[in-house]
């Protein structure tokens, strides 16, 4: 197996205990909450990645959570067992299909099972029938619980008491609006963050297609504006599965739960907050008068607060959002000063940095420092600035390499070119351009990567050069 393989699988794993524990590091639970969703997670079957459907014990589960609060996300990723390599009589592989085969072939026995796979040749492995039994047993699939009815799932009312601890987002397809760069009328969509606890809209925003980037800066203005957010409970739209926004939130420490595919009912609150948008904002909206998407959300955001955070609402036993809002605004915890959330949120993404010292994001080119020529780094640049506006930061082997800039074709013709540790020989651009006085005859190999324009203009002494005379 290459490294790149055992990589990935330690990433997978990783990702997988992430999934089961992040809910358990949420601030906002008590002591007694953490230690009762524990035991619940505890009696659950998970699909664990390379080992088929497994339970987990709560010893295995605070294990995790200790190694998550000490070390973040990469405490969770799997050491190598002190018995790699040693032959077993199932591998891992294999009892993940066996029991996949068995989850899914209820009326087999596992003998049966077994036979049948070793008949086709996808199982090479004869192991003891008390090995097999052994294996049935601990992931759950014994032949009774196999072949008995599946229960009904049930869907029950969920509220959740301190602010940000619980943040629903979705979007809703709107009205017709001028869009003012293809001159047409196109259909606004507007993304909320309503509170689970009080019903208030924290962020709300229009937009004409479903992005993950108004979804990021709702939730940085939310850090921003409010306080830490506990969990985001939102469906699997487009806007809500980006990987930029995935990384994000982990650095964060901000589980980001999707709900179950074909199920809306856990989302029955910004669902009814949909309704509410539907019939008192959009029906007697005259939307003929609509100029802009700035002047349907300026229009949207005074009806929000003027009159929905400020109305009576029959889930807040008649009291208002902004009531309870306020009622409960001391349970919210504050988020970490410390932290720089402008470098947080710009994105990153991988290049390979060419020959000539350039690197293309976005169908521009850049150029960086001639010492990483062949090296694959990190660029991390703000999403909401236009392409051509934006200053690139390079980031390779842990550590800041600095800016990277828009390639100058024409001042580099000026750069007389040669070997990166030797010393730069600058052109003059005009014959009444004298030499610099009080700067380093010998520029050092970074600037000599870099465009004419960044390189100072000087003879060295001794040149051969006669074009200053």
């Amino acid at each position: 197996m290459s490294n790149e393989e055992k990589d990935g699988q330690a990433k997978q794993m990783a990702d997988f205990r992430y999934a089961i524990v992040a809910e358990l590091a949420n601030p906002y639970l008590s002591r007694e909450q953490r230690r009762r969703l524990l035991f619940e997670k505890a009696r659950l079957e998970y699909e664990v990645p390379r080992l088929g459907r497994r339970r987990l014990t709560v010893s295995c589960l605070r294990k995790w959570l200790r190694l998550y609060q000490r070390y973040g996300k990469e405490g969770l990723y799997p050491r190598p067992r002190c018995d790699a390599g040693t032959p077993r009589s199932l591998s891992a592989e294999e009892a993940a299909l066996f029991l996949n085969y068995l989850e899914t072939h209820a009326q087999l026995s596992a003998s049966v099972a077994l036979w049948q796979l070793q008949k086709q040749g996808r199982i090479q492995s004869y192991p003891s029938s008390s090995s097999l039994s052994r294996l049935v047993r601990n992931a759950g699939l014994q032949r009774e619980k196999r072949c008995r009815h599946k229960q009904q799932e049930m869907s029950l009312k969920f509220d959740f008491e301190s602010p940000l601890e619980c943040v629903q987002a979705d979007g809703l397809y709107t009205v017709n609006v001028p869009d003012a760069s293809s001159g047409k009328r196109r259909q606004a969509i507007l993304l909320s963050f309503l509170d689970d606890a009080s019903r208030r809209v924290l962020f709300a925003g229009f937009g004409f297609t479903e992005n993950s980037l108004l979804f990021e800066r709702g939730i940085k203005h939310i850090l921003l504006a409010h306080g830490r957010i506990g969990r985001l409970y939102c469906d699997h739209g487009s806007a809500f599965v980006s990987g930029q926004t995935q990384r994000i939130l982990n650095i964060l420490g901000i589980p980001l739960i999707h709900s179950q595919v074909g199920r809306p009912q856990g989302r029955g609150k910004i669902e009814r907050y949909h309704r509410t948008v539907r019939e008192q904002f959009l029906r007697p909206l005259d939307v003929a008068s609509l100029k802009s998407l700035e002047d349907l959300e300026l229009r949207f955001h005074s009806w929000l607060e003027s009159e929905y955070h400020r109305n009576p609402h029959r889930g807040l036993s008649g009291k208002t959002p902004l009531e309870v809002w306020v009622e409960r605004a001391g349970r919210i915890i504050a988020v970490d000063p410390s932290l720089d959330y402008q470098r947080i949120f710009l994105h990153e993404v991988s290049r390979k940095v060419h020959k000539d010292s350039t690197i293309t994001l976005e169908g521009l080119l850049y150029e960086v420092p001639s010492i990483l020529i062949g090296e694959r780094i990190s660029v991390c640049y703000d999403p909401f600035l236009p392409p051509s506006g934006r200053e690139l930061l390079i980031r390779h082997d842990g550590g800041d390499s600095g800016p990277a800039r828009l390639v100058d074709s024409y001042a580099n013709t000026k750069v007389r070119r040669g070997a990166l540790k030797q010393d730069a020989v600058i052109e003059e651009t005009t014959d009444s351009v004298a030499p610099v006085e009080g700067n380093p005859s010998s520029p050092s190999p970074l600037d000599a990567g870099l465009s004419a324009s960044r390189i100072r203009f000087e003879i060295p002494e001794g040149s051969d050069s006669q074009e200053s005379e």
